[in-house]
């Protein structure tokens, strides 16, 4: 074991969370964060861990950004056609994992995945960066290319195509919505005596537990 790494500590005393303190509704409780976040200049605060797995339960993760949050919830965008997109396809579950470590916060949340609808994801693309709309036409995200210059060549390729600047949503690309049925929101602590406050969704109604550290 490298001794170096296991000695980095971090002591958390900045803020608590009690039952006393929290929305009985986690998206109003999550809202009430992020403000927060946005308030404290975090940098890309709409950051989150998105953890999926393939119809035999294998698991992957990786970061995406938060792209719409409503009483539906979290709601992100993609190429259809990623390992992500096919895993979704295969098993509509994920988790999602924020971690503001400028306020000691962590919020995980789990629950059913499902495509927004054409004219959602058809409003989002258009809001996009000129260039962010041709790169999604240009990269067959997670498939094996044979180099950089594949990528510069198909964007090359498109914005060719493009050159009217007319830019229509590629068919593989869009956005997603993740429903939670659990959120968790996390208050680091003194002595690793953490603050853990999980909602589960039953028979309709959240229902508030505290979780130990």
């Amino acid at each position: 074991m490298d001794i170096n790494i296991a000695l980095i500590r971090k002591e958390y005393k900045l803020k608590s969370l009690l039952e006393n303190d929290v929305d009985a509704n986690p998206i109003r409780q999550f809202q009430q964060w992020w403000n927060e976040a946005i308030k404290s200049n975090i940098e890309e605060p709409n950051a989150m861990t998105l953890a999926t797995c393939n119809k035999n339960g294998k698991p992957s993760a990786r970061i995406v950004l938060l792209k719409g949050l409503s009483n539906n919830g979290f709601g992100f965008f993609t190429n259809y056609e990623s390992r992500k997109g096919k895993e979704i396809k295969e098993n509509p579950h994920a988790g999602l994992v924020f971690f503001w470590k400028e306020l000691e916060r962590q919020v995980r949340i789990e629950g059913s995945v499902k495509k927004i609808t054409e004219e959602e994801s058809d409003e989002y693309f258009v809001l996009r960066p000129e260039q962010s709309r041709i790169g999604a036409w240009s990269s067959p995200q997670s498939s094996v290319i044979k180099n950089r210059d594949v990528l510069e060549e198909m964007f090359l390729k498109y914005t060719q195509q493009f050159s009217d600047g007319v830019i229509v949503r590629p068919p593989h690309w869009g956005g997603y919505v993740v429903t939670p049925n659990l959120i968790e929101f996390w208050q680091g602590r003194p002595n690793r005596l953490h603050d853990r406050l999980q909602y589960t969704l039953t028979n309709n109604k959240w229902v508030i537990e505290r979780l130990a550290p």
